[in-house]
């Protein structure tokens, strides 16, 4: 596989206007052209803190999300440098931090917006009506164990009342999203509704628009889809359709049979 391509004029300015857009000054890193998902973490995170910075539990500068994330190998050690994170607003009303499930070498990879109820009080992602339904969409449309994915979320902790992240909340925690996926190295992600599947884009378009068409991140293909929640909300014929056409892409993607 070939290394990194260098970011053209044109990623550049579409980041830096996505960003914009956002309001806010810093997002992680921008999508880049690649082949696959790297396996040298520094090249996406930067450096470990200068000595004597201001530290976490975990021993790492709590005012740069990406600090120490250069130097983890593997989801474990990337729990270990989130630690008991404080490092935006939604760590004051958390139960607890909900950072990840299923295979940690997924050839299929899930990302959704950020936990719910259920999740905050289990520590586990899509536990509640969502992820059964998550589950459904997963062995029943690609026809897998869902044990055999892995699922995150954006954000690692609850926002209040189930509302979308907002900018300065992902710009704290995507770092550690984008770790998740280079320990991981999936074949395929899936994005499952608006704020996940505009985290990884770098765009602002709907999700209605972009389902059912493949995308990119970091080399990697990205098919974004609705939300199970919004399929809980609005289980239409029309939509059903449309998410198990988008599935029916995904389980062709990784060569499965039907």
């Amino acid at each position: 596989m070939s290394g990194r391509l260098p970011l053209t004029r044109e990623d550049v300015r579409q980041w830096l206007a996505y960003l914009r857009e956002m309001g806010v000054s810093e997002m992680g890193s921008p999508p880049t052209r690649r082949q696959r998902v790297p396996q040298q973490p520094e090249a996406l995170f930067g450096a470990p803190p200068a000595p004597g910075a201001a530290s976490t539990d975990s021993g790492f500068d709590v005012h740069d999300p990406r600090a120490g994330l250069a130097e983890a190998r593997g989801l474990e050690a990337v729990r270990t440098v989130l630690g008991n994170c404080g490092r935006c607003k939604l760590y004051e009303g958390r139960t607890n931090i909900v950072f990840g499930t299923g295979n940690p070498r997924a050839r299929l990879m899930f990302v959704g917006e950020g936990p719910g109820a259920d999740e905050d009080a289990q520590g586990i992602p899509f536990v509640g009506r969502a992820g059964q339904k998550l589950t459904e969409m997963i062995e029943k449309g690609i026809g897998v164990p869902r044990s055999e994915v892995y699922i995150a979320n954006v954000v690692k902790c609850r926002p209040p009342q189930n509302r979308d992240p907002q900018p300065d909340e992902i710009a704290a925690c995507s770092p550690f999203l984008w770790a998740q996926i280079a320990a991981v190295a999936p074949e395929v992600l899936v994005t499952l509704g608006a704020p996940a599947t505009r985290t990884l884009l770098g765009t602002s378009t709907g999700i209605t628009r972009l389902r059912g068409q493949w995308h990119e991140f970091r080399g990697v293909p990205v098919m974004p889809t609705f939300h199970p929640a919004y399929l809980l909300r609005a289980y239409t014929p029309a939509n059903r359709r449309m998410v198990y056409e988008d599935l029916l892409a995904v389980r062709a993607r990784l060569g499965l049979q039907p």
